[in-house]
C-alpha cells in the first residue's frame, strides 16, 4: 500500500478535526488557548490517532476518509477518540519538556511551550489538553454509552500512574543508574507502549471487535509500542537535531537508560526488527483491511524522525 499517502490523508483529517473541536485563542482566556493550539498544531506524526483509525478500519472495514457526507456518522465514530489521543500525547510532551523533567528547548523544530509562554502557562496548557481529551470522548458521535465508558477507562489507565505517568516516574528515577534490559523494557512499555496500545484497542473497541480480534490487536500494540521507543533510542543517538525536531543526544546528556547504551546499537536494531515482525505476525487472521497497520509497523522501525 501507499503508506505515505495514507499517513498524509489521516494526518490531514485529524488536524482538520482538531482545529474544529479544540477551542482557539478567540475563546476566553486567550493565552491558554493560544498555548494549547501552539503545541497541538506545531507538527508531529499523529501516530496515535492514526493507529486508532487504522484499528477501527481493520475491525469494521469502514475507511475513515472523511467525517462528513453520506457515511459521515459511521466514519466519524472513532474520530473524537483519535483526537483525544493526540491531545493526551501533546500534553505529555509539554510536561516532558519542562525544566523539572527533561528541560528541552525544542519540540518539533520550534521552541517548547514553556520557552514560548512560560512555565506556568505551559503546565496549564498540558492540563487543559488532558482534561479536554475526556470531553471529546464523551461527545463521540454514534458511540454507545457503554463503549464510551470502556474507552474512557482504557485511556485513563494507559495515561495514568499504571501507564504513561508511571513510566515517566521510573524513567526519571533511573537517570544516572545502572538498570537491566528487563527494567528498561518495563519503563518503555509503560511510558510509550501503554498509550500506543490503548490507541489501537480503543479504535477496535469502537468498531465492535470480538475477543480474538482485540487480543491480536493488543499483541500488535504492545510490540509496536516497545519498537517505537527502541527506534526513538536509536534515533536520539544517530539522528540530527534537524531530523528529529528536538535536541539530538538528549538521552545521553540526561544519562538516561536506553537500548543502545545497554545492549549496543546493532543489537538494538535487531530487537526493533524482531518486535516489528511480532507485530505483523499478530495480524495474520486479518485481511487487507489491516494492511495499514502492517505498513505502520514497518514505518515505526525504519523512520528517520
Amino acid at each position: 500500500m501507499e503508506l505515505a499517502r495514507y499517513l498524509k490523508e489521516k494526518e490531514e483529517l485529524i488536524t482538520k478535526e482538531l482545529s474544529r473541536l479544540v477551542p482557539n485563542e478567540s475563546e476566553f482566556p486567550p493565552v491558554i488557548h493560544e498555548a494549547v493550539n501552539y503545541s497541538l498544531f506545531a507538527g508531529g506524526k499523529r501516530i496515535r490517532p492514526i493507529l486508532t483509525l487504522a484499528a477501527y478500519e481493520a475491525v469494521s472495514g469502514a475507511v475513515s476518509e472523511a467525517v462528513s457526507g453520506a457515511k459521515g456518522k459511521e466514519l466519524g465514530r472513532a474520530i473524537n477518540t483519535a483526537c483525544a489521543f493526540e491531545c493526551i500525547h501533546t500534553y505529555s510532551l509539554i510536561h516532558d519538556d519542562l525544566p523539572s523533567l527533561d528541560d528541552d528547548d525544542l519540540r518539533r523544530g520550534k521552541p517548547t511551550c514553556h520557552k514560548k509562554f512560560g512555565e506556568a502557562t505551559a503546565i496549564l496548557a498540558g492540563d487543559a489538553l488532558l482534561t479536554f481529551a475526556f470531553e471529546l470522548i464523551a461527545d463521540s458521535p454514534g458511540v454507545a454509552p457503554e463503549i464510551i465508558v470502556a474507552v474512557t477507562k482504557e485511556i485513563s489507565r494507559a495515561a495514568g500512574s499504571l501507564g504513561m505517568i508511571g513510566g515517566q516516574v521510573v524513567d526519571l528515577e533511573s537517570e544516572d543508574k545502572d538498570i537491566s534490559v528487563v527494567e528498561l523494557e518495563r519503563i518503555h512499555a509503560l511510558k510509550t507502549g501503554a498509550l500506543l496500545t490503548a490507541s489501537i484497542r480503543c479504535g477496535a473497541m469502537i468498531a465492535g471487535a470480538g475477543e480474538k480480534q482485540l487480543d491480536a490487536l493488543t499483541t500488535y500494540g504492545r510490540a509496536i509500542g516497545l519498537a517505537f521507543q527502541v527506534a526513538d533510542d536509536i534515533l536520539d543517538l544517530t539522528g540530527t537535531t534537524e531530523e528529529l525536531g528536538k535536541d539530538a543526544g538528549s538521552d545521553e546528556k540526561l544519562s538516561k537508560a536506553t537500548y543502545p547504551k545497554l545492549v549496543g546499537l546493532g543489537q538494538s536494531r535487531e530487537i526493533a526488527k524482531a518486535l516489528k515482525n511480532k507485530a505483523i505476525d499478530s495480524l495474520k487472521d486479518f485481511g487487507e483491511e489491516a494492511e495499514p497497520l502492517r505498513a505502520i509497523a514497518e514505518y515505526i522501525v525504519d523512520r528517520r524522525k
